[in-house]
């Protein structure tokens, strides 16, 4: 019996780790390009998901933005019918006239496309194939736009993507493994012409950047910048608890009459939502900085705030209101929605004054 090759067996391994314990006895569907990342992903999730009393399913999306593109898609979806996934289906998507660049036109779409397979299908997970390495180009372009500690914290490997757990088991898989994988499967892997075209940001990232600093620093910097999303996604873990708990606790009772700005360092208020709604001027001042920028983050976004165009300024414009009050007039956000500062509370004016 020929020993498993070790690429191998650290794919499977990933894999196992991410399925172990998950709820639900849905299959578990893989979103896969035909990449030799998603491939090996596939081909691991093929393995272990029967092995662990879970049917694996795969989708494969086509984008139309390339010739041949439904023929690559068809053959993905070929292939996975005789690795025993099932489902095994090609699903083709428009990008045309969404917003963004052609790179976030075409993620969206994707990510459509997965979560309305899941759901068709009733299962307990997506997985989707991003490496190491792509953690480390995301962390880096995070830098790149002055992102914040969210950005920096990179893709998570478990999130929520509109009601379907989304896992990501490769995260601490390096992208020469899964190649390596795909090899000693004898998988011949495709390869997006995207992936190295330079008039997209993460191509040139991957092609010039990351090779750049490998040089300059050693090959440790790839685990370096993961290591830093995972310290980081820990911390923004923590600070948004603290965040949701006093956005949802209401804030504790103050005296007739205008708040004064300031608070008492190192003590956190109870709260900061008041009864006649909005919030409390004075419970948010007591916040530490990180946490009032969040809770100001989160209250915009449940007043209707459009996550995608809610940007740092409208936040900071926000938290002046707070801490930088001179009797400025309303913060304009998103969504036609102003906020004003009155009788020591924020609160949404009233459309019609």
């Amino acid at each position: 019996m020929a020993a498993l090759a070790p690429s191998v067996a650290a794919v499977r391994l990933a894999v196992r780790r991410a399925l172990t314990g998950l709820v639900g006895d849905g299959p578990v569907l893989v979103g896969c390009s035909g990449g030799a990342d998603s491939l090996a992903l596939a081909a691991a999730t093929a393995f272990v998901a029967p092995r662990l009393g879970r049917r694996a399913g795969l989708v494969t999306v086509d984008h139309a933005l390339q010739a041949g593109s439904d023929q690559r898609a068809a053959a993905v979806a070929a292939w996975a019918a005789t690795a025993g996934f099932t489902p095994a289906e090609a699903v083709r998507v428009d990008v045309d006239g969404r917003p963004g660049g052609p790179e976030a036109a075409a993620r969206q779409a994707r990510y459509q496309a997965l979560v309305e397979a899941a759901r068709r299908h009733g299962a307990a997970a997506l997985l989707t194939g991003h490496t190491r390495d792509d953690q480390a180009e995301t962390v880096l372009l995070a830098l790149a736009r002055g992102a914040g500690p969210r950005g920096l914290a990179g893709m998570p490997p478990r999130r929520d993507l509109s009601g379907v757990p989304l896992l990501r088991p490769l995260l601490d898989v390096t992208r020469e493994q899964t190649r390596t994988a795909c090899a000693a499967l004898g998988l011949t892997p495709w390869e997006d012409p995207h992936n190295t075209d330079p008039s997209y940001a993460r191509a040139r990232v991957r092609s010039d950047v990351l090779p750049a600093l490998v040089r300059a620093l050693g090959p440790a910097v790839l685990d370096n910048l993961a290591r830093t999303a995972r310290l980081v996604a820990a911390d923004t873990a923590a600070l948004d608890a603290l965040a949701a708990d006093a956005l949802t606790t209401p804030a504790p009772a103050v005296p007739a009459g205008p708040a004064a700005v300031g608070g008492a360092r190192g003590q956190t208020p109870a709260g900061v939502r008041v009864p006649e709604g909005g919030l409390s001027v004075e419970a948010l001042a007591g916040l530490a900085p990180a946490v009032r920028t969040r809770v100001l983050h989160a209250w915009a976004r449940e007043l209707g705030a459009a996550p995608a165009a809610l940007s740092h300024r409208h936040v900071a414009a926000l938290d002046a209101l707070v801490t930088d009050w001179r009797g400025q007039g309303a913060t304009h956000l998103p969504g036609g929605i102003r906020v004003v500062r009155s009788a020591g509370r924020l609160s949404v004016a009233d459309p019609l004054a």
